[in-house]
């Protein structure tokens, strides 16, 4: 089997490839811990985001997510057949859904935080507490630039 040829230096040099090979390590690590938990990650982003906000609406949740509504329908489809969530109708509109998690999902999701948080510890290991403070800092900056 022949070895990967290295990438080239001005393409490894870029902080674009550089971020893509770090996120790409990093969904991979949480995948793998998240998947020993028995959750996807688009399913543990649905779960703590309605953990923390619920109950929420369907709608509301998708977008605040940016998450297709077909895309959120098979994903909460998939949470309730489970016994993680329950989608009940809006008492402020009734033609909305309400998503409330349940306490199988609190407990679940406990876990997936646990080995999430190992699984991102692994990813930052090679930094000192302080550059990882400073790099999740530098990375809000990049992902959510201040308005010019």
């Amino acid at each position: 089997m022949a070895d990967t040829p290295p990438v080239p230096s001005r393409i490894a040099a870029l902080p674009s490839w550089l971020l893509g090979r770090a996120a790409a390590r990093g969904r991979t690590l949480v995948a793998t811990a998240l998947a020993e938990q028995g959750m996807k990650m688009w399913h543990h982003a649905v779960l703590s985001a309605v953990a923390e906000v619920g109950p929420v609406a369907q709608a509301e949740l998708g977008r605040s997510l940016a998450i297709d509504p077909k895309d959120m329908v098979g994903i909460l489809n998939d949470l309730q057949a489970d016994g993680l969530v329950t989608r009940a109708p809006d008492p402020a509109d009734r033609r909305k859904n309400a998503i409330t998690v349940t306490r199988d999902g609190v407990r679940r999701l406990r876990r997936c935080e646990l080995a999430a948080d190992r699984a991102n510890d692994e990813l930052m290991a090679g930094l000192e507490p302080a550059e990882r403070d400073r790099f999740v800092a530098l990375l809000r900056r990049i992902a959510h630039p201040a308005p010019e």
